[in-house]
């Protein structure tokens, strides 16, 4: 009976084209449906990797799999997470006592003499004030919320992979950055979170065939033009052009299993870098009515262990698997308000 950490598994509840994207925590029912295994080394390696190095993004719901460890692997994770909670925490405290000098300096100044300095500074620290002391009560939340959940290109992210015969989930980067490539390619190519089934053959010739994943989503979200994702084709005289989140989710309900590729990058005297992106297609009809150009390509339960496995299948069958009719009828909504935690997962 594994324990609950090794049982972690999760499903995408939102995931972008080049949004944002939600992960789910369900063990048992992961356990259940797909029997994937969870790499404590790989998991340990990157919470202790990130006590150093900022550029490290883990959602909180990833961190919640080890909230009651059972193994000592899992009690080294579960105090690596608690020494980052704390060396975050003391960081937001000290910018914001930053800010709160800034604006008792700023508001001294100003009933004295106004000058635009002086308004910037305080404006700012009294924006920023309320920003710090929110995230600073948030490293205390033991309940997860939305936002907890959710990723962002750039963020580390549980994806199933094949080794030795075994589902395995592995925490990787979302912005894929192949094996062959320098550094820089993360800024040259910042689209690279979304593999294109157009482009497989040609510029992921070297993960297509070779490194496969999959994660699972139950809905997908976008920034579409306004006027399209409203039914218009062109914009109202005066009107200027804007964007809308749009929901997208499978009729009926269900988990769609997306396909990916992954690589992995090394180079001396780093650590080696795991990182995957997903497969997008052409939408169909009813994603494209809305103004949105790509969409996800789920592939059928069955075919997990086959896509897993690609070295053993041929680029037809491969083919096969993502022209396969998986993919359902796409439901969608109109979302208003301002996007949550964009300003934390930035990539």
């Amino acid at each position: 009976m594994p324990t609950a950490a090794e049982a972690y598994w999760f499903t995408v509840q939102e995931l972008p084209m080049c949004y944002s994207a939600m992960v789910r925590s369900d063990y048992a029912k992961f356990v259940r449906e797909y029997g994937a295994k969870l790499s404590l080394k790989n998991f340990y390696e990157l919470f202790y990797r990130r006590l150093g190095d900022s550029s490290i993004l883990i959602p909180k719901s990833v961190e919640a799999a080890f909230e009651m460890p059972q193994s000592e692997a899992e009690r080294d994770i579960k105090m690596a997470i608690a020494q980052y909670a704390a060396d975050r925490e003391k960081e937001l405290l000290a910018d914001l006592e930053t800010q709160r000098a800034r604006l008792a300096k700023a508001t001294a100044k100003l009933q004295v003499k106004f000058t635009k300095t002086a308004a910037a500074d305080q404006r700012i620290a009294t924006k920023k004030i309320p920003w710090y002391e929110d995230k600073i009560a948030k490293l205390h939340q033991t309940r997860l919320s939305a936002i907890d959940s959710r990723i962002f290109p750039g963020s580390y992210v549980p994806v199933m992979v094949m080794e030795d015969g075994e589902r395995v989930l592995k925490l990787m980067r979302y912005h894929c950055r192949p094996s062959h490539v320098p550094e820089s390619f993360d800024k040259e190519f910042p689209g690279c979170y979304n593999a294109r089934k157009d482009s497989l053959k040609g510029f992921w010739r070297h993960q297509y065939g070779k490194t496969h994943a999959v994660i699972v989503i139950s809905r997908f979200y976008e920034h579409v033009p306004r006027h399209l994702a409203e039914g218009r084709q062109t914009l109202q005289p005066g009107e200027k052009p804007g964007t809308v989140i749009v929901e997208f989710w499978p009729e009926p309900e269900q988990d769609l299993v997306l396909a990916c590729v992954w690589a992995r990058w090394s180079a001396p005297g780093v650590p080696d870098l795991l990182s995957f992106a997903i497969i997008t297609d052409d939408p169909p009809p009813e994603v494209r009515a809305v103004g949105h150009d790509r969409c996800v390509v789920p592939i059928r339960p069955k075919d997990i262990d086959t896509w897993l496995q690609p070295e053993q299948s041929t680029y037809e069958q491969l083919d096969a698997i993502l022209d396969s009719s998986a993919r359902p009828y796409f439901r969608h909504s109109l979302l208003t308000g301002d996007e949550p935690g964009a300003e934390e997962q930035e990539g």
